[in-house]
């Protein structure tokens, strides 16, 4: 008895949990959004010595048809410091994301660095890596 019980437990929570899946509705693009156009997604420091300059930056362009306004930049560790710009970066013109990493810390290392904004894809992933070198 206690095994049909259990059974019928497990099923009903099944049955429910299935019930429960989000519809994902995309929202349409806007044809005016700005739109970001990275030189690279992905920084790689190759190998470096240990307190070496850590300062790195990503260039991008805005490809869209208005001004494109990053809103935050975050990263991925208190290792890494990313500075946005301040200003709108306006249709056609150039941008960069500073992005620092302590390279007081020995080993290898892979950081995301997450970028919002009001472009057509509002949160973009980039990434730093590397090798910092021992004395």
């Amino acid at each position: 008895m206690r095994k049909i019980i259990t059974m019928f437990v497990l099923g009903f929570l099944t049955f429910t949990m299935s019930a429960q899946e989000k519809q994902v509705t995309e929202k349409p693009k806007d044809p005016n959004a700005p739109a970001f156009e990275f030189v690279t997604e992905v920084i790689d420091y190759g190998k470096i010595v240990l307190n070496a300059d850590g300062l790195r930056t990503f260039k991008f362009k805005n490809v869209g048809k208005s001004p494109l306004v990053i809103s935050d930049v975050k990263s991925s560790c208190g290792c890494t410091v990313p500075k946005k710009p301040s200003e709108p970066i306006m249709p056609g013109e150039s941008g960069e994301i500073e992005v620092k990493y302590a390279t007081n810390r020995p080993g290898g290392f892979s950081k995301t660095v997450t970028v919002y904004s009001n472009a057509d894809e509002d949160v973009k992933t980039l990434q730093i890596k590397g090798i910092v070198l021992k004395e």
